[in-house]
């Protein structure tokens, strides 16, 4: 990668897991009424063509990751599983009552959190719950997160029994430093073992999380991890970026910026990376995403298949995304929502009979048209526009700004659409950022994003 364009894109820059972002949904203009219409609407549309997918938010942990972004609540009571699981059934109930029938279950994610806190009991109990009066789709897809140091055989028997059959395990890095200063410890012994006994049971599909950019990581450090990790063979491998957003995340103020890596010797860590997981056998895939040649990830992205939502990348698309448990997001296509952030109004909206929904946001026409030039952009490396059925001030000035995207050879840009470069593929958010209307009409005064590299 040319090192200036390491310097001039590595600015603060969205996932873009969705459009708008959430720190630009008007949440002034969302009501419930309207989400409830976009609620029932997409799963008219969509239920018996594709399903629906259920995200579920577990956020119990037994201890801190210091580098962790999620929303969390760091307890060893397990006395708050049985609750919370009947908290979560009770809003699920709420948005069958706004389907008025049954739906089918194409894709069911648990993350957290630790999903692996709860017991396997436990676990049951939720699923069980979420899959009564439901059909399950002849294609579905069940899969979930999974702690190193703390999952079972029994989790991974009775996750598989009701019909999971992909596990993702969060290991970032195994050197012993950074996991010491980021507090997450797991061995390679304990990944080998869970990798292992899921394959002897039955699951199909594991994939590892690797972050580069941690504190205190190294060059020699990461080449170690990518060459223990390539002896496990997962089928998939996420290897992001870290983001450093202590104004939102207290807990990474546990190291200073000084023990981060530099942007040029992060963006080597990534190109590092990238090689080697290339020369493993390993495909990219989107964003951030690696997968072996015959996964169906893959297949999804040569065929035009690749969707992408707040789960992240999946082969199959479903229109309607249900976000169930606290801060959970929703996808409803026309409007998105977010669930309450702090557990006790969560836990207190159920109690009262009512959707914990803490903001959101309805679509304009607008929003649609570019959020479907993004999703494109983030699956399959291209777009094209139509000035006469598009005809947006805000997509018209947004392709003006792809220019210099150009000039710097990130993309193709001709009068009918965009193609990115293989250069450009390391700077998905930036290409998609010139598209982001309502990012570029009230640009933030202080900094809402991680940075791009």
């Amino acid at each position: 990668m040319k090192p200036d364009l390491t310097q001039k894109y590595n600015v603060a820059a969205p996932r873009y897991t969705s459009y708008p972002t959430m720190p630009y949904w008007d949440v002034d203009n969302f009501n419930i009424a309207g989400w409830e219409s976009s609620v029932k609407a997409s799963f008219e549309e969509s239920n018996e063509k594709e399903g629906v997918s259920i995200y579920v938010h577990l956020p119990f942990c037994e201890s801190l990751c210091t580098y962790c972004g999620c929303n969390t609540r760091i307890t060893k009571n397990h006395a708050v599983e049985l609750p919370y699981i009947q908290a979560v059934l009770k809003e699920w109930q709420m948005y069958r009552a706004l389907m008025g029938h049954k739906p089918y279950i194409r894709e069911l994610h648990l993350g957290g959190g630790t999903p692996t806190f709860f017991s396997a009991e436990n676990l049951k109990m939720l699923i069980s719950g979420l899959l009564e009066d439901a059909y399950v789709h002849p294609q579905a897809e069940f899969s979930f997160e999974a702690h190193p140091g703390n999952t079972t055989s029994a989790h991974l028997q009775t996750l598989y029994d009701l019909g999971f059959r992909r596990l993702s395990l969060g290991i970032q890095d195994f050197d012993p430093a950074v996991q010491l200063i980021i507090n997450r410890h797991q061995t390679l012994d304990q990944v080998r073992d869970v990798t292992y006994a899921a394959r002897k049971i039955g699951y199909t599909s594991i994939n590892y999380d690797l972050i580069y950019g941690l504190p205190l990581q190294t060059l020699n450090g990461l080449v170690n991890t990518m060459h223990l990790v390539s002896e496990l063979v997962p089928d998939r491998i996420a290897f992001y970026s870290y983001a450093h957003v202590p104004w939102i995340k207290p807990g990474q103020r546990k190291f200073t910026e000084a023990d981060l890596p530099d942007a040029t010797t992060k963006a080597k860590l990534y190109e590092v990376g990238r090689s080697l997981l290339k020369n493993y056998g390993y495909v990219e895939v989107g964003m951030d995403h690696f997968a072996l040649p015959n996964d169906q990830l893959v297949t999804a992205e040569k065929n035009g298949d690749l969707h992408r939502n707040f789960m992240g990348y999946t082969h199959q698309h479903t229109q309607l995304l249900v976000g169930l448990g606290v801060s959970s997001i929703g996808d409803y296509w026309y409007a998105f929502a977010q669930n309450e952030k702090k557990l006790e109004d969560y836990l207190k909206a159920i109690e009262l009979g009512v959707l914990p929904i803490a903001k959101g946001h309805l679509l304009t026409d607008a929003d649609l048209a570019i959020r479907k030039h993004i999703l494109e952009i983030m699956c399959t490396g291209k777009t094209s526009w139509n000035h006469h059925i598009e005809p947006f001030d805000e997509l018209i000035t947004g392709i003006e700004r792809l220019e210099p995207l150009a000039q710097d050879g990130l993309i193709e840009l001709c009068s009918w659409g965009i193609t990115v470069t293989d250069t450009g593929r390391r700077f998905l958010r930036n290409i998609c950022m010139a598209l982001d209307a309502r990012l570029w009409a009230d640009k933030p005064a202080t900094q809402l994003f991680s940075m791009a590299i």
